[in-house]
């Protein structure tokens, strides 16, 4: 575990928001946005409550995360990152569950909000659907370290992360946006947005790949058996290489289908980024040397998303 001073309960809250998750959990909100707008469909209103809700569910997450994550065990002397809020004890657990219902009530109300803007009251049955995906996002945040059965413990979380910060957010933020104007659900989301989406499902399942490679011995002694875990430290690597390839080919394959102007291979500038961020996540194989790569790979995500989003529109 590193070492580190005391924090005051104000700088405990900030670190337990995790500001460095928060651009990651951006990134599929703009390139919902920017596929919406390319196709002549922005509606910004939509798109700024989509990005507070987003905002606010990913807090709500990280601080299930941190009180989950104190109380199965996994933040323990064995760690590597950084010391947790609650793990730390500046922060009591009890302290940390009334943020996290806080945080949930602010995000069904936002979502609430952003159902309200977005759909109105017309499409009844469109605004229940995604109040229930809403509902499974906030229950998806809190109990992927917290509860009695966290899925998180049992190697589902990478299946979440592609499912919420990729399908979810992209496609739901462009149908939202979308709907009002081309009020027929098969219409109202074509089909080869699913590919842009599952590259940012795939690059926000690098982000928690190289998370949890760090953490494979504090999770393996916590019971924690995430995807790193049940692979080993090797073959995490190999799959960290597959995430970024499959990503990168979908977003190819998207141009492809949908060519119209060079702009769109802009987002080929961000290989780099990607390729400096898989090389280094195999070479390092100390897990403190690990830790900047999450903030590069969420940094690099959102480069891509610019780069791409941009192409699109010119």
């Amino acid at each position: 575990m590193t070492s580190s001073a005391p924090l005051s309960p104000a700088k405990a809250w900030i670190s337990a928001f995790r500001p460095r998750t928060l651009p990651l959990a951006l990134a599929s909100i703009m390139a919902g946005g920017f596929l919406a707008a390319s196709h002549g469909q922005f509606r910004p209103a939509v798109v700024a409550l989509a990005a507070l809700t987003t905002i606010l569910l990913q807090i709500l997450s990280n601080l299930a995360n941190d009180y989950g994550d104190s109380q199965n065990g996994a933040d323990s002397v064995h760690r590597e990152g950084p010391q947790r809020a609650v793990q730390s004890g500046v922060i009591s657990p009890a302290q940390m569950k009334r943020g996290m219902g806080l945080f949930g009530a602010l995000s069904l109300g936002s979502g609430l909000l952003l159902l309200w803007v977005a759909l109105g009251a017309a499409g009844a049955w469109v605004f229940l659907a995604f109040l229930l995906l809403g509902l499974s996002a906030i229950w998806a945040a809190v109990n992927y370290t917290a509860g009695s059965k966290p899925y998180g413990y049992a190697g589902l979380g990478d299946l979440s992360v592609f499912v919420f910060f990729g399908l979810v957010g992209v496609c739901g933020t462009y149908f939202l946006q979308a709907y009002s104007q081309v009020p027929v659900w098969t219409q109202a989301l074509p089909l080869p947005v699913l590919l842009p989406a599952a590259a940012l499902g795939c690059f926000a399942t690098a982000v928690l790949n190289v998370n949890n490679i760090r953490d494979i011995r504090s999770d393996k002694l916590a019971g924690k058996i995430t995807i790193p875990v049940r692979l080993g430290p090797v073959q995490a690597r190999r799959y960290h290489w597959l995430l970024l390839v499959l990503g990168f080919s979908a977003a190819v394959l998207y141009v492809a289908f949908t060519y119209h102007s060079p702009w769109q291979w802009l987002f080929l500038l961000s290989a780099p980024l990607l390729l400096r961020n898989a090389r280094a996540v195999w070479q390092r194989q100390d897990s403190l040397q690990l830790d900047p790569l999450l903030k590069q790979m969420a940094l690099t995500t959102l480069v891509f998303t610019l780069l791409f989003g941009l192409g699109q529109v010119l």
